[in-house]
C-alpha cells in the first residue's frame, strides 16, 4: 500500500473543524511564486499548479526510469498547498487581483536537491516547457493555529475569526510577516466537489504574547 501523508500525518492534513495549536516541523517543497487572481483561467496561479504537478509526478515515477532515488518507497503525491499574502495588509478576499502566492507540494524527506534538479531537467526535455520558476523550498513553519474549513474559499474569514479568537484565549498573537504566511492546504478538487463540501486546512503563524 502506498504511503499517504494525509493519513500518516493527520495532525498536519486532517485537523478538526475547530481551531487547534500545532508546531509544524521543517519540510521541503516544490514551489512556484506568483501574483494575481487565482480564479483567472490563464493566470499565473493556474500555470503554477501545472508546473508543480509535472515535477511532483516526475519525481514520483523516477524509480521506473534510470534515476532511482535512494530510500524510495511508493507514496501518494501530497496535496496542493499555498502561502498567500497581499502587500501592505491582511488578505482582502474581495481584491483577489492583489494576491501574492507561493504554490507548494510537499516533497518526501528522502528526495534531495539533486533529485529535484534531475526532475526539472527531465520535465523540461519531455514537456518542452520552461520550468525555471520552479524551486526547491525548505520551510520551517513553526507554531501555528489551524482549522479545517469546509465550504467556499470566500467564506474563510469566518474560520479565520474563530482561529484568531482561539489563539488569543490561549495566549498567542498573530505572527504573519514577510516570511510567515497565511497557509492553505487543499484536500478537495474543486472540479469534482460541491463548493459547500470543499475541505481546506487554514493555518496561521502565531507567537506567544
Amino acid at each position: 500500500m502506498a504511503f499517504d501523508y494525509k493519513k500518516e500525518y493527520k495532525e498536519f492534513y486532517m485537523p478538526a473543524s475547530k481551531p487547534t495549536i500545532i508546531t509544524v516541523p521543517k519540510m521541503n517543497y516544490i514551489a512556484v511564486r506568483g501574483k494575481g487572481n487565482p480564479n483567472d483561467e490563464n493566470g499565473e496561479y493556474k500555470k503554477s499548479i501545472g508546473f508543480l504537478y509535472a515535477i511532483a509526478f516526475t519525481i514520483k515515477m523516477s524509480y521506473k526510469g534510470s534515476h532511482k532515488i535512494d530510500g524510495y518507497f511508493e507514496y501518494v503525491v501530497p496535496p496542493l498547498e499555498g502561502f498567500w499574502w497581499q502587500d501592505g495588509g491582511e488578505i482582502d478576499y474581495a481584491n483577489k487581483e492583489g494576491f501574492n502566492f507561493i504554490s507548494l507540494i510537499r516533497l518526501p524527506d528522502f528526495v534531495a536537491k539533486a533529485d529535484f534538479d534531475w526532475a526539472i531537467e527531465q520535465a523540461t526535455k519531455k514537456k518542452k516547457d520552461d520550468f525555471s520558476r520552479v524551486e526547491f523550498l525548505t520551510y520551517d513553519e513553526g507554531v501555528c493555529v489551524q482549522c479545517m474549513h469546509i465550504g467556499s474559499y470566500d467564506d474563510e474569514p469566518k474560520t479565520v475569526a474563530l482561529m484568531h479568537e482561539y489563539m488569543k484565549v490561549n495566549g498567542y498573537d498573530l505572527d504573519i510577516t514577510e516570511s510567515r504566511y497565511h497557509h492553505e492546504i487543499y484536500l478537495s478538487d474543486p472540479r469534482k466537489c460541491a463548493v459547500d463540501k470543499l475541505k481546506t486546512v487554514v493555518r496561521h503563524p502565531i507567537k506567544r504574547i
